[in-house]
């Protein structure tokens, strides 16, 4: 059975003993799962069930359980807790953790926090929190190890067992002047693998790449992609080295960005508890209803123009929602691909146009074809050859127009700065819905009347 299955398993099962109210058992099981694994069983448990595991959670694990959950499980539990459980929980972290953490918290809860650090980890945390949560700088753990290049790897060596240990995902060493001026990496293979009478110099990486502290974790995340890389220097606007960033740190970022692309599609947040009281989320999901409310009614308004011709050829009425949805369809394709290439930094300002003419051809094609189709069948269903002519024409139309705005809407609003994928989908469907029914029914009126 492979990890994964076991940890399904084992959640499985203190399911199951939470079911049936054996408390003993199950406060066993969960001491058997890691703080990634209690994050995601506590986000699937209604309230009161939630409370009972978290309850039950060991005081250690407290902080890394708080760290992996959603923004309003985390806020909700934290509420639960008094100053002491929170500034023992934050006493359990790494730096990097710690300052994610501690922007959760009540500032009074903050200061407690800060005070019961001794003078080193408080410098770190705060040299931390000085940048923005979303930049290598946010990202960064201060525990780097660093090295001087004029010195042998039996130096290195000797140093290294002098500390006993190294901090968690630790490829490399870094190699700094006497001003901590970033000059390159040491890879732990080449220590091994070196004589030791090398010098640091001859041996180290210099192409190594850094992250500069106002990068954007996006970024960082797409060259951590790039290169493979499992941890990656961070450096100031002097080339000073300031903290490093590691891989587990990187895969929170991906994760978070997929969860809020995926969501945001629908207007929801990728930190809502799903579980959450019923004011709250209605009120967060109403906005969007509201604003869908807005674009339905200028679809209406353009069917309203036509009403005689829709009395007069009542098949058009039919055959409406057939080409409004091959248009949203067909936009939805496009308006995917293109948020997944800004995210990913493919396309941009610089490239959209061959993508334009691709996607214009892949449209036409694809209206074309079931333009044909559904032309086809309307003749059949009808008897009527020219209102097939005339849904064959409009979907084609439609599938044009579906390619354009599933480029440009999020171009358009990646220039102003809005987020593709949270508003993305509601306009795309508001063009393709009145153009799918303008082009319907004018065809209709010039065709059929």
């Amino acid at each position: 059975m492979s990890e994964h299955e076991q940890s399904t398993a084992a959640v499985a099962l203190l399911r199951e003993r939470l079911a049936s109210g054996r408390l003993l058992p199950a406060r066993r099981a969960l001491h058997a799962l890691n703080p990634a694994e209690i994050a995601g069983l506590l986000e699937s448990l209604p309230p009161r069930q939630r409370a009972i595991v978290w309850n039950m959670v060991s005081p250690e694990d407290d902080g890394e359980v708080l760290l992996h959950l959603g923004e309003d499980v985390r806020a909700e539990l934290i509420r639960q807790m008094d100053v002491n459980e929170l500034v023992a929980a934050a006493g359990e972290l790494d730096i990097d953790d710690l300052a994610d953490f501690v922007e959760h918290l009540p500032e009074t809860v903050t200061q407690r926090v800060l005070q019961a650090l001794d003078a080193d980890d408080r410098a770190r945390l705060e040299s931390v929190l000085a940048y923005e949560p979303d930049t290598a700088g946010g990202l960064m753990n201060t525990d780097t190890v660093t090295v001087r290049p004029d010195v042998t790897l039996d130096v290195v060596q000797r140093y290294l067992r002098l500390r006993g240990e190294l901090p968690n995902h630790t490829d490399a060493l870094y190699v700094v002047d006497r001003y901590s001026h970033y000059l390159g990496a040491l890879p732990l293979a080449r220590i091994l693998t070196r004589g030791q009478e090398e010098l640091v110099s001859n041996v180290m990486e210099r192409e190594r790449e850094t992250m500069p502290a106002s990068l954007p974790d996006e970024r960082v995340a797409q060259r951590f992609q790039d290169a493979d890389l499992v941890s990656a220097p961070v450096v100031d606007e002097r080339n000073r080295l300031i903290g490093r960033i590691t891989v587990d740190d990187v895969v929170d970022v991906i994760r978070r960005d997929a969860e809020h692309k995926l969501l945001s599609m629908a207007g929801l947040h990728e930190d809502e508890d799903i579980f959450a009281p019923v004011r709250g989320a209605a009120r967060r999901r109403a906005i969007w209803l509201g604003i869908n409310l807005l674009t339905a009614f200028l679809a209406s308004s353009v069917v309203d123009l036509f009403q005689g011709t829709i009395s007069r050829v009542v098949a058009l009425a039919v055959l409406m929602p057939v080409v409004a949805s091959m248009g949203g369809i067909g936009g939805s394709q496009t308006l995917t691909l293109m948020i997944r290439g800004l995210a990913l930094g493919q396309i941009g300002y610089h490239n959209w146009r061959p993508l334009l003419r691709k996607e214009l051809a892949v449209a036409l094609v694809n209206g074309v074809l079931w333009a044909a189709v559904v032309g086809a069948t309307a003749w059949l269903w009808f008897r009527d050859p020219m209102l097939a002519l005339v849904v064959g024409l409009a979907i084609v139309i439609n599938q044009t127009v579906a390619a354009l705005a599933g480029i440009f809407v999020p171009l358009t609003l990646k220039r102003f700065g809005v987020d593709p994928a949270l508003a993305g989908s509601v306009i795309l469907t508001t063009f393709t819905d009145v153009c799918g029914f303008f082009s319907l029914l004018a065809l209709g009126t010039l065709i059929l009347l």
